[in-house]
């Protein structure tokens, strides 16, 4: 349970980006299938569906893709399943350090993911990090009404530990991830992941920023 008299209550950690280098394994894979159907996704495309819960992203494919008579659940199946066997092919790189310091932080703090990802690509990633057991919470973003940037998926995980969203530290690397803790009302702090770089104006909404997950620590942020 959380401790009142720590200033955090449960740290929050997205996934992709922080935990695991898998932004451009998603894209790989989306590029594959846009290929194969005749079509291109470029980086335009990227930005579009990041941070986006799986119908989302999947509705927004099949519009940006002009695939108007396949159905969603049968894009969204096929990307989910591509992903999937990036991370059993071990060609998703695991961020240096992100283990160690969740558990780490997990000795002190009750801690949680909450990710945009499908539930298969969560339990996956999950496997590769070998941080089973290890979350309180994991929440995926297909289990709420919004994706990031809305709230939703932050509130939801900060409820499954029993903490108050405004007493969460979020760990992020993504722009619409960063605008969602900070609409949740937390803490939110900026690790960027060369890969998708966030977009200025949510550099500028991060409470603090850090180079690295290894340094984190959530006694020494700044207020």
């Amino acid at each position: 349970m959380p401790n009142p008299t720590r200033r955090f209550e449960a740290v929050l950690f997205d996934m992709d980006g922080v935990l695991v280098d898998s932004e451009h394994r998603w894209n790989d894979v989306r590029i594959a299938y846009a290929a194969a159907h005749g079509r291109s996704w470029g980086i335009d495309d990227q930005h579009a569906v990041m941070g986006a819960n799986s119908i989302q992203w999947a509705t927004t494919m099949r519009n940006r893709l002009a695939l108007d008579d396949m159905p969603v659940d049968r894009i969204l199946t096929a990307i989910v399943a591509g992903v999937v066997g990036e991370f059993r092919r071990g060609s998703v790189p695991v961020v240096p350090g992100a283990p160690a310091a969740v558990r780490r932080i997990a000795t002190r703090w009750p801690v949680g993911i909450a990710s945009s990802s499908h539930p298969d690509v969560i339990a996956a990633a999950l496997d590769l990090l070998g941080l089973h057991g290890v979350f309180g919470a994991v929440t995926s973003s297909d289990e709420v009404a919004h994706g990031k940037p809305e709230p939703d998926v932050y509130r939801l995980a900060a409820q499954r530990l029993g903490a108050a969203p405004e007493r969460c530290l979020v760990v992020e690397d993504s722009t619409n991830g960063i605008l969602a803790g900070k609409a949740a009302g937390a803490y939110v702090v900026l690790i960027p992941n060369p890969t998708v770089l966030p977009a200025q104006h949510a550099v500028e909404a991060a409470d603090a920023i850090i180079e690295r997950i290894e340094d984190l620590d959530p006694d020494a942020l700044p207020a």
